[in-house]
């Protein structure tokens, strides 16, 4: 490969951590607690009687709520949203699959059909 202007370093292509090695790494590294952002002085005198009041309304929201919506949400929470280019990849990939799909079945549909019509309908 020939050196100076132009040339070009190979591409090396990183893999995807598997899940044992990013659990190894998130237990390496501490955990960093989130920073509290601290009310104003007088925040107290309104927000306490305020909190009694609507307490009762939220344990009363707790229990109508169905765990499963919950648990749903916390689960939800946690996913890691793909990224527009790899979304519009996966969907131009499944745009892909149903043609190719679509085009397999209308093939053997077609197929089916003239065998019937020469085997049964003669």
């Amino acid at each position: 490969m020939a050196e100076g202007r132009g040339a070009k370093k190979p591409r090396i292509r990183k893999t995807a951590p598997t899940v044992r090695e990013l659990a190894a790494a998130t237990a390496e590294k501490p955990v960093k607690k989130p920073k509290r952002i601290k009310a104003p002085a007088n925040a107290g005198k309104v927000i306490k009687p305020l909190g009694r009041v609507l307490s009762p309304v939220g344990r009363a929201l707790k229990w109508l709520t169905p765990r499963y919506f919950i648990n749903s949400w916390r689960e939800l929470r946690q996913v890691t949203w793909p990224n527009r280019r790899e979304t519009w990849r996966l969907t131009l990939a499944v745009f892909v699959f149903a043609v190719v799909f679509g085009a397999l079945v209308a093939g053997v549909d077609k197929g089916l059909d003239v065998l019937f019509k020469h085997l049964v309908l003669r």
